[in-house]
Order: C-alpha cells, then sequence, then structure tokens
C-alpha cells in the first residue's frame, strides 16, 4: 500500500520521467564535468525545473509557489539522486526557500527561483567541521549598516550563486547561538576561490574584508539568524537524506541489472545468486518486502 497521495505520486512520476530523461549522468554530470564547466550544472536544465513547476515546491501558495513541503521535496530529490543530476534545487528551491520564509527578501528573490533564473547559496562553515554555532565572520555595525570580516568555506555553488545567504556573528562569541544574522550577500562583493569536489560539483571559499552591507541585508532580525538557519537546515538535511536513498536505490537497480546478465565460466550469474528468480518478483527485493507483506 503506497502512502503518498495521488498528487505526490504524480509528481514523483513526472520528476522520474524528467530527470531520466534530461538529468541522465552522460547528458549532464559528465557532460559538465568533462568540458570543465564552472557552475558544475546546466542552466538550461534548472530553467526547465521551474518551466515544471518543480522550483516552487517549497515556496508557499501565497508566495507564487506550490507549497507542497518537505515529502515532495524528497520525492524530486530521490530522482536527482537516482540520475546523479549536478542542479541547484536542493540549495535554491529547498535550502534558501525556507531560509527566505517570511522574510522581506522574499518578493525579491522567489520569483527568480520559481522561473529557475536564481542560484542561491548558503555560507555557513568555517572549519573542516560542521558547526554553524561556531561562526565567527564579524559583522560589525557601521552607521546604518555592516562590515564583514572573515571567511566562508565549502560554500556549494557559491562562485555561480546570484545571492549568498552569509552567516555572521553581530553579537556574542564563537559557540553562542545567540548573536548569529543571516546577511543576503549579492553576487560579487566576496572573494571566491572556486573548489571542485570528488562528485564534480563545485564549492567556493570565500572571503570578506571589509565588506559593506547595508541595514536591508540582513534576513528576519539582526542576532536572531539561528531561527530561519534551523529551519534551512533542517529542510536541507532531509532533502540530503532522500537524495542519498535515491542514489543507493539507482546503484543497486545498476548492479542487479548487470548481475542478470554478467557471465563467468560460460555461465550467466544473476540466476544463481539469485536464486533463479526475477528480482522484482522473489529475488532480493521481493524477498525483503515480503517481510514487510507478512
Amino acid at each position: 500500500m503506497s502512502l503518498l497521495s495521488d498528487d505526490q505520486k504524480m509528481l514523483q512520476e513526472t520528476a522520474a520521467s524528467f530527470l531520466a530523461a534530461e538529468g541522465a549522468p552522460a547528458k549532464q554530470l559528465r557532460h559538465w564535468r568533462d568540458t570543465g564547466c564552472t557552475d558544475g550544472y546546466g542552466t538550461d536544465l534548472w530553467r526547465q525545473f521551474g518551466e515544471l513547476g518543480l522550483t516552487g515546491i517549497c515556496i508557499p501558495e501565497d508566495q507564487g509557489g506550490l507549497g507542497l513541503g518537505a515529502t515532495a521535496a524528497a520525492l524530486v530529490l530521490e530522482e536527482v539522486g537516482r540520475n546523479l543530476t549536478p542542479s541547484p534545487f536542493l540549495t535554491t528551491a529547498v535550502v534558501a526557500a525556507r531560509a527566505l520564509e517570511a522574510s522581506a527578501h522574499a518578493a525579491s528573490w522567489y520569483p527568480g527561483i520559481l522561473s529557475g533564473e536564481t542560484v542561491l547559496a548558503l555560507a555557513i562553515d568555517e572549519s573542516a567541521h560542521h558547526a554553524p554555532e561556531r561562526t565567527s565572520l564579524a559583522a560589525q555595525r557601521r552607521g546604518n549598516g555592516f562590515l564583514l570580516n572573515g571567511s566562508k568555506q565549502f560554500v556549494i555553488h557559491g562562485n555561480s550563486a546570484d545571492m549568498i545567504l552569509t552567516l555572521a556573528r553581530t553579537s556574542g562569541s564563537a559557540g553562542d547561538r545567540e548573536g548569529l544574522t543571516l546577511f543576503a550577500v549579492p553576487k560579487g562583493i566576496a572573494e571566491v576561490e572556486t573548489d571542485t569536489l570528488v562528485d564534480s560539483s563545485k564549492a567556493a571559499r570565500l572571503g570578506f574584508t571589509n565588506v559593506e552591507l547595508d541595514a536591508d541585508a540582513v534576513v528576519g532580525d539582526v542576532d536572531g539568524g539561528w531561527g530561519p538557519l534551523s529551519r534551512a537546515l533542517d529542510a536541507g538535511r532531509a532533502g540530503a537524506a532522500a537524495e542519498l536513498v535515491g542514489i543507493a536505490a539507482g546503484a543497486s537497480s545498476m548492479t542487479l541489472d548487470y548481475l542478470k546478465q554478467r557471465k563467468q565460466f560460460g555461465r550467466t550469474i544473476g540466476p544463481s545468486l539469485l536464486g533463479d528468480r526475477d528480482c522484482a518478483g522473489g529475488g532480493i527485493q521481493g524477498r525483503a518486502g515480503a517481510r514487510f507483506r507478512g
């Protein structure tokens, strides 16, 4: 019995069909890797995400989105993982969209996300460990704005993002959850050094040296960045887990297909390993499913 609604099933089928055709490794991951693309993903594919409405899944209906929530986003991300599709969907349409929710910046950035024209990034980490509360990048008040000094690293899509949601410390000390503020940092005002990660995606190291921002750059409240950050990170972690499920499912499917045709010593090894039964009917997956069906 499926736990998905009819609308969720339709979304899952749409995402599966779209990404199998347009997001497959040969067409996307390998192409952008082998051509040395500095973005690491295709902008045309990102616009197609927007045309299908996928970019609006986490954006509220009253802001022009679909407002379908975390389960719907997970269904798309599972297919992203299954096809190893490089795209800003997780960072932009899930994480950043949730961070901007109910802020004055939503009206400015949601339309570009919905159309697949805008890419956003999240800058948190400053060391080898993920510890947002240890943020030390300083945002000092200067007139009607702030002066940022410090650095961030492992910022996914940080080299190509139109805006980077940057966590900085406006009060307190490293380790405090209070005193953290999210800033909307526009493209081009931070020093950027691009790194290529093991999966061929692009990340950035960002340097802030006396970077001036006005008060309007604050997302939410000064010293109140932990709230929107936690909301965004919760969505991002759930989304990353869904993507990993898709990667595992894709790898399993490829392995089973290989076992069915691999020959050794003149014999196909699949039937002997899978008990002379088709996987879907009575092999590995069939037996596993039987445990839940009773």
